[in-house]
């Protein structure tokens, strides 16, 4: 098969850039949840925007720690509207310029500023330790957070002696309309998602907390069967923290997020040899000799229990286990008919008499 995630599904929480990681996967061949866990308000008519923007006029900063494309580019164009952009870009321009990754360095360098140091890991912690090495005591730092506060940066930056300016360009809010996300964590749950992409550390965050008294059960199933793919270290630290395993591109991009999931889902498939037929099974569908045959949930359950035993007999009892609540022995036998049906391959699942089903692997 041509695509690589042929038969695999695969959830998106980015909201911003959703549709651009959407249409990656898509060309790939992989089915997509849409479902964002955040999205981004901007604060460009916000108080303490204006107030964060005025204290640099008066204080100019001797450092300006750029965090986000986004965010250095929303601050300038509400300084914009305020009458500001000139002079702010007047005491920005004699700062030493930190820029956290490529977009934040893009951002600044399109304002007509320089950058003079960024970090390899793309990381704030790295940042604030090299600040801390160059000496920063009786300096004014001006911050520009991404999404929320960063107090362990601010209180680093001030333990070393200097004055630090948040500057809060926009925050992070819930999504509009929360049911994509609850069903993302419902699919999560029940493993009927092969992967969840994040491109946010507050995205993974809210998939957690909206999932409530069933976070054990997400984080159970981010650990086993459902890969977590992250754009970048700093994005995995929460999934990382609680014992998540991720898979991370070396660089934060999504082209470079969507080849790492492209390299890891296929390896994570069981293949199996059953009924003169060699069978890999993905998230929605089975790979029948190198052909792809889509599956409804309740025939890829039951393919699933038998291809993790193969030739094992199982009973309807433990089949009917596989099923969703409120299934009966006859919503079992149903879904074996459509199996077979669906796999094109009557000789592959075998009807044991008055025991169950078997995989055929004689």
């Amino acid at each position: 098969m041509r695509e690589e995630l042929a038969g695999f599904t695969i959830g998106v929480t980015a909201d911003r850039r959703r549709d651009e990681l959407a249409a990656l996967l898509q060309r790939r061949g992989a089915r997509v949840v849409l479902a964002p866990a955040l999205r981004i308000v901007p604060l460009a008519d916000d108080t303490d925007l204006r107030e964060a923007t005025r204290a640099c006029l008066e204080r100019p900063p001797d450092v300006l720690m750029a965090n986000t494309g986004i965010g250095m580019r929303g601050w300038l164009e509400a300084a914009e509207g305020w009458g500001l952009a000139e002079p702010l870009r007047g005491v920005l321009s004699r700062s030493y310029v930190v820029a956290r990754g490529p977009k934040a360095t893009g951002a600044i360098r399109a304002a007509g500023l320089r950058e003079h140091w960024s970090p390899a890991s793309e990381s704030c912690d790295e940042v604030v330790e090299h600040l801390v090495r160059r000496g920063v005591a009786g300096q004014v730092v001006a911050l520009q957070l991404h999404g929320e506060r960063q107090p362990e940066c601010t209180e680093a930056l001030e333990s070393a002696g200097a004055t630090v300016i948040e500057v809060p360009v926009y925050r992070w809010a819930p999504p509009t309309d929360p049911a994509p996300l609850h069903r993302l964590i419902d699919l999560v749950a029940g493993r009927m998602v092969d992967a969840v992409t994040f491109t946010s550390a507050p995205a993974a965050e809210a998939l957690l907390r909206a999932a409530g008294d069933r976070t054990e059960t997400v984080l159970a199933a981010l650990r086993g069967d459902v890969l977590a793919g992250c754009v970048g270290a700093v994005t995995a630290e929460p999934l990382v923290r609680r014992g998540v395993p991720v898979s991370a591109p070396n660089r934060a991009r999504l082209g470079a997020l969507v080849r790492t999931i492209v390299d890891e889902l296929p390896r994570r498939t069981v293949t199996v040899k059953a009924g003169g037929h060699l069978l890999t099974l993905r998230g929605h569908a089975a790979v029948v000799d190198g052909e792809l045959r889509p599956l409804a949930p309740a025939p890829m359950a039951v393919l699933r229990a038998l291809a993790a035993a193969p030739g094992k007999v199982l009973s309807r009892t433990a089949l009917l286990r596989t099923l969703p609540r409120g299934a009966d022995e006859h919503a079992v036998e149903m879904a074996v008919a459509r199996l077979r049906v669906g796999l094109d391959a009557p000789r592959v699942v075998q009807t044991v008499v008055k025991r169950g089903y078997r995989l055929r692997v004689d």
